[in-house]
């Protein structure tokens, strides 16, 4: 594995409002420029941004190369090609190769990581809209703004992903909390797991709807590995190991057959969900998780995942004030109301 370093500064202090872009890309030349030109064109720039190239075929590392003699904070990753698209822990794999490119005390530097996919259109005040949030709300662990694609007519289609989650493309993190709660984990629907893990240590993990913060996804969600039916089936697969409950999974199954690809993206989750059951897959390790996961599910079913989600964080807002008070934070000091 190689690592091209570009515009190198000497390590320094923990800045707040600083934030490091770590992404991990195989094959994205159709897409690339789009996400380097939005991330070159943003009013609050990154700290660094490391590119993690996952053995890209296509003309995805010169397109990288004319981007990092122009952006001096762009660091490039190779690693070699497995021979095949990953996703999932595979995903994984690349971004802790981005975070382990990384020295040690400039990785301290940074008060804010991010999850960056390279498929991303992102609005020019995007990261200092989701900066001046976090600071407004210290509780915040992990957030983002929501992604849209375009219909054959031109028209924007959100992909109605939950506001109690930031998603995975562009998942925003306070660096003490992502440390704090384990990280992410190198499995299937890690990017749902975090945030569930957030919830349970009494942080909060969220998105936002406004149009400030919209962002367009170039290649809609779950399409990037073969197919949407692929791409459904592994998320219902992703749900299973996660814990959740059978009759969650229904309804959330339901809902998603009213957006597109209709009818067959949601029959996809549940034949991913329930064909992992039969054959015994394993689930998420943590029993106590997956208590916690399931009883916010049934709230969710019983009030409504916005009412369940603000009562959840109001019960556990206790749990983060006596480890606030226990355990000061090196970041403490930087909020700002």
């Amino acid at each position: 594995m190689q690592t091209e370093h570009v515009g190198d500064k000497a390590p320094v202090a923990m800045r707040p409002g600083s934030y490091c872009l770590i992404t991990p890309c195989r094959d994205e030349a159709d897409y690339a420029r789009r996400t380097l030109e939005s991330i070159k064109s943003q009013t609050v720039k990154p700290a660094l941004w490391v590119i993690v190239d996952d053995g890209s075929t296509d003309a995805t590392p010169q397109i990288l190369q004319e981007y990092a003699s122009q952006l001096p904070y762009l660091r490039i990753v190779r690693r070699d090609d497995r021979g095949v698209r990953s996703v999932g822990p595979g995903v994984m794999e690349a971004f802790y190769a981005g975070v382990d490119s990384i020295p040690q005390d400039e990785w301290e530097s940074f008060e804010f990581i991010c999850k960056l996919d390279l498929d991303l259109d992102i609005p020019p005040g995007y990261f200092e809209e989701i900066i001046r949030r976090m600071h407004a709300d210290p509780r915040i662990a992990t957030c983002s703004g929501s992604p849209y694609f375009l219909s054959p007519g031109g028209a924007k289609v959100s992909e109605a992903c939950g506001e109690e989650t930031s998603v995975g493309m562009i998942k925003f993190y306070r660096r003490s909390a992502w440390e704090e709660t384990g990280r992410f984990i190198r499995a299937l629907t890690w990017d749902a797991i975090d945030c569930h893990i957030c919830r349970y240590h009494g942080w909060i993990a969220r998105s936002w709807t406004d149009e400030a913060i919209q962002f367009h996804h170039l290649r809609p969600m779950g399409s990037s590995h073969k197919s949407w039916w692929t791409g459904r089936v592994r998320h219902g697969a992703g749900q299973w190991f996660m814990g959740t409950t059978p009759v969650y999974m229904v309804a959330s199954s339901l809902f998603r057959m009213t957006r597109p690809p209709y009818v067959v993206g949601g029959a996809g989750m549940l034949w991913g969900y329930f064909g992992s059951m039969f054959k015994g897959k394993p689930r998420y390790p943590d029993a106590d998780l997956r208590r916690f996961l399931r009883r916010y599910q049934i709230s969710c079913l019983l009030m409504g995942k916005k009412r369940a989600t603000e009562r959840l964080n109001s019960e556990q807002r206790e749990v983060w004030l006596r480890r606030e008070h226990a355990e000061p934070q090196q970041n403490s000091a930087t909020q700002v109301s």
